[in-house]
């Protein structure tokens, strides 16, 4: 594994990004990327667990570009697979002739996933195999109401933001989305909530009440964009003979957690249950945009047998060179063991972020594997740690309905040494933020 530190070569941002930034702020929707003089930097390559930017400034990654290069940024063989594949068969009629690489990834995926759930919709973004998740789940119980999490970011496609739980992406849109009967929960475990899973399950209980047309409950193992927040133990085991007892499905949105992130294949797996459904993303193509919807047969038959027209499909279903990048990053995850590298080194990790919390302005820490959240006083010293990281040489994010955590997620091949200097590096901005506020 490459174990390059960060290496500055101008001020941050530098020149060159500075004279990117105009050009992209005058032809790009200004809700897109975010300006302000210390911040963004443009990306001009990245190589396993570093980033280089157009000034050649290089910097230790803890993002993963949001979760994606679990198998490192450029990965060898996820490129050079995609490069053959490319070479031979870049785009196919995904639901009318298929392509041999496409059945393989459906075989691999079986074999990654416990054996109940082998009945695949492949996809291109994580809203996506949300959103199909979402009409298997009514399709398969008839019914149109589903319970999600306050916190909960499913993607921002209009049917997605249904079961969003941050409110600034959903009321710009109400309109749209105002007659679904959904119910909001309240996900355990985020600070100075309660931190029993019986207790947290009781409220569960009571906000549902005696709604009985509930499809499913939509789930992430662990909150991601909502602020790293992971629940309590036996919460996910009790929500479970929940749905079974009044006829709901169990949807797990595995789209940041999938693929090694928190220490497991799944992030389920920690529970020891399986959902009815599974959605996973961004990491899956290692780069390459790819998405699955995973059910159990019973459930995913609920769809009619294609007669020559899909009731849901899209242009991209099935990529070739999708499919490719999955086949290699699932392999590449199995050949470098890289679950159990993110279960060990997230272990050491942790007795190094505990020394963290003596610092005013650091509110909780929490997390599992390589998925660490950091819940500063406020946003703005959140966005001061995120902007002093950077030109400390360290990618970090905001995360959190109001911004206010530290998103820590870096790829999996991330060495010991590289996440411990990041590490440094990270607290050095969290006491300059604390000095600046004073």
């Amino acid at each position: 594994m490459n174990e390059d530190l960060e290496d500055l070569r101008t001020a941050v941002p530098g020149t060159r990004t500075n004279e990117l930034a105009p050009s992209l702020r005058a032809r790009e929707s200004q809700n897109v990327t975010f300006f302000s003089d210390r911040f963004p930097v443009f990306w001009e390559s990245a190589q396993g667990a570093n980033v280089t930017d157009v000034d050649g400034n290089r910097y230790i990654d803890l993002t993963a570009a949001f979760g994606v290069a679990n198998v490192g940024h450029s990965n060898p063989y996820v490129v050079s697979t995609i490069a053959d594949q490319a070479s031979r068969l870049m785009h196919g009629m995904g639901d009318v002739h298929p392509t041999e690489v496409k059945a393989k990834l459906l075989e691999r995926l079986a074999q990654v996933l416990p054996p109940d759930l082998n009945r695949v919709f492949l996809a291109t973004t994580g809203s996506e195999a949300v959103e199909a998740a979402m009409k298997t789940a009514m399709l398969a119980t008839g019914r149109s109401a589903f319970a999600y999490y306050r916190g909960a970011y499913h993607g921002l496609s209009l049917g997605t933001l249904g079961i969003s739980g941050i409110d600034k992406f959903r009321a710009p849109f109400a309109g749209a989305i105002a007659g679904a009967e959904n119910v909001a929960l309240t996900f355990p475990g985020a600070y100075g909530d309660v931190a029993n899973g019986e207790a947290a399950f009781a409220r569960t209980r009571a906000e549902l009440g005696t709604r009985d047309d509930i499809a499913a409950i939509v789930i992430e193992p662990i909150q991601a964009r909502g602020g790293i927040v992971v629940p309590p133990r036996g919460y996910i085991e009790l929500l479970r003979g929940l749905c079974d007892e009044r006829g709901m499905l169990l949807v797990f949105d595995e789209i940041y957690t999938g693929f090694g992130r928190t220490g497991e294949w799944f992030g389920f797996e920690h529970e020891k249950i399986v959902p009815d459904i599974v959605c996973l993303g961004k990491a899956m193509g290692g780069g390459f945009p790819i998405s699955a919807t995973v059910a159990r047969e019973d459930v995913m038959s609920a769809w009619p047998v294609s007669r020559g027209e899909a009731l849901h499909t899209s242009t991209y279903l099935g990529n070739p060179m999708g499919c490719a990048a999955a086949l290699a990053t699932i392999d590449e995850l199995d050949r470098l063991e890289l679950p159990e590298h993110a279960e060990k080194l997230g272990r050491a990790f942790a007795s190094r972020l505990d020394a963290m919390r003596a610092h005013p302005d650091v509110r909780e820490i929490r997390g599992r594997g390589l998925m660490w959240g950091i819940e500063m006083s406020d946003t703005d010293a959140a966005e001061r740690v995120v902007t002093g990281a950077l030109a400390n040489g360290v990618i970090v994010i905001q995360a959190g309905a109001e911004g206010t955590v530290i998103s820590i997620t870096p790829p999996l091949v991330i060495t010991e040494r590289q996440l411990y200097r990041a590490a440094d590096l990270l607290e050095a901005a969290i006491v300059a933020a604390g000095e600046h506020a004073k």
